[in-house]
């Protein structure tokens, strides 16, 4: 995958799940497995989690499914595989890596598809997962901010706060052509050091609804719009491999 964003993923991984202590990621992934038994035509549950981050989704999927886990970030791949022992996990980038196995679920997830930089990109990742489905398995994908309900300069505030540690992250979003720009400022504090400031970027490609759902026909898939997702303005991305005739 190719990352605009920095910090969040290199700096300031052990944080990262601090800072998304909110997200319901046991919800999350009871609604993916409902979206799975709507559309999948497979017959079986084998689970491919692209840019799985800290792995979150996967300690709840993992009890239920056999389960792997792909990411571009070493940072983020070491603190899942403290969560996770024993499961499986790759660092490879999600539109060129190559795997022997063919699943049932391909699933990718908290808008990381946003962070490829063209159409193209975007197309070339959701072939890759279509190589990775068996006929009739389901890709789940959740899609950037869609550009209809992208706010240029608005700002948003996420805060954490434990006895050990106090986080604020501060985002400030902009638009450049067909890519949101969003510029994130950290302040971090925990006890017997001092306060320390990061800030960074992260770049998202825009697209429409409908060019998403066209790319992901052209890469295989019949594809499906859920609404609501799991973040306001993103919906979710249902795409089905054919079975084989």
């Amino acid at each position: 995958m190719t990352r605009s964003s920095d910090a969040q993923f290199r700096r300031l991984a052990k944080y990262y799940d601090a800072l998304n202590s909110s997200k319901d990621y046991e919800g999350e992934s009871a609604r993916l497995e409902s979206l799975v038994r709507r559309f999948g035509r497979s017959g079986g549950s084998t689970w491919l989690d692209v840019a799985s981050g800290t792995g979150r989704h996967l300690e709840h999927l993992s009890r239920r499914h056999a389960v792997v886990g792909v990411d571009v970030s070493p940072q983020m791949l070491r603190i899942a595989r403290r969560r996770l022992p024993g499961i499986r996990l790759i660092r490879q980038d999600m539109g060129t890596f190559r795997l022997k196995d063919r699943f049932d679920v391909v699933t990718c997830l908290f808008s990381a598809i946003g962070h490829l930089r063209t159409k193209a990109q975007v197309r070339r990742a959701f072939e890759n997962f279509c190589r990775h489905l068996k006929p009739g398995g389901v890709a789940i994908v959740e899609p950037w901010i869609d550009t209809s309900v992208f706010h240029p300069g608005a700002v948003f505030l996420g805060t954490y706060q434990s006895s050990d540690l106090v986080i604020a992250r501060v985002a400030y979003s902009t638009r450049q052509g067909s890519h949101s720009r969003v510029h994130y400022h950290f302040l971090v504090g925990e006890p017997g050091r001092e306060v320390r400031y990061y800030d960074d970027f992260s770049i998202g490609l825009l697209l429409s609804r409908r060019e998403l759902l066209r790319l992901m026909q052209g890469a295989g898939l019949r594809a499906h719009y859920i609404s609501p997702g799991f973040s306001p303005g993103r919906g979710l991305l249902v795409g089905v491999k054919p079975p084989a005739r």
